[in-house]
């Protein structure tokens, strides 16, 4: 069931995605050589719950952390373990949270010190087609309209879409009604009507598609081997356009 939310029930759900996005902002900083994951996780519950907010992925099916950490060829949904940031990494980091019964989903990737031109262009390309695919998020398009934005542009560039995985309707539970693929053709697919909140969130290979589950039955890996970016924003449709959610108190 596809949800139409009222002024008053969006502006909730952005309560939960300025915590998240602040959550973000809040680790920047230490998202750096030398830093050990699992520090960076502690730190962000800590802060979730400092807002009242409780992690809206810890407990998750079982997912056992508050955010998912997911570094080079790891797509997305990496458990923060005690390994070490490294210099020249790309770290996609995902975080949820939820306040009065509204959820909140934010993702964005970041470079580690110095990286290779390869790899900030994947990090640039896969930003771009995020915001690429927002401005397609508005009434009468598709569903569609949203996956195809984000799989020509990225594919223009020369990298590749994964398929599996896909963004998502959001609201009083994390993941709602539709599903919001990355790929697609335009003008197919559920219409897109105001009210509907949903998280966009290219996964972004910088070579081939293709993935798999790596033993912990949790993290997704590229299956060549290379690396992947992500970024992800909530956003509101509305009849003035797109709005996005997952923004920080300052801006």
């Amino acid at each position: 069931m596809v949800y139409i939310r009222t002024p008053k029930e969006i502006d909730k759900i952005a309560k939960s995605c300025q915590i998240v996005a602040d959550t973000l902002i809040m680790l920047e900083p230490y998202v750096i050589p030398g830093t050990r994951v699992n520090e960076l996780d502690q730190m962000a519950e800590d802060y979730i719950r400092s807002r009242g907010a409780r992690p809206a992925f810890k407990g998750y099916m079982g997912f056992p952390a508050t955010l998912c950490v997911s570094i080079d060829n790891a797509v997305v949904h990496g458990i923060p373990g005690d390994n070490i940031l490294q210099e020249g990494q790309i770290v996609g980091i995902d975080c949820g949270a939820e306040l009065e019964g509204y959820y909140g989903d934010h993702a964005k990737s970041f470079s580690i010190g110095e990286i290779s031109k390869e790899k900030q262009k994947l990090i640039d390309v896969t930003r771009d087609s995020l915001m690429n695919a927002i401005k397609k998020a508005k009434p009468g398009n598709y569903v569609g309209d949203i996956g195809n934005a984000v799989q020509t542009y990225a594919e223009s560039h020369g990298f590749s879409v994964v398929r599996e995985l896909v963004g998502h309707g959001i609201g009083t539970q994390l993941h709602e009604d539709p599903q919001i693929p990355n790929y697609g053709q335009a003008k197919q697919g559920y219409r897109l009507r105001s009210g509907m909140c949903i998280a966009i969130e290219p996964m972004i290979n910088a070579g081939n598609k293709e993935v798999f589950t790596a033993k912990d039955g949790w993290t997704i890996m590229t299956k060549d081997g290379q690396a992947s970016a992500h970024f992800e924003h909530t956003i509101a449709i509305t009849d003035q356009g797109p709005k996005i959610l997952s923004v920080g108190t300052n801006g």
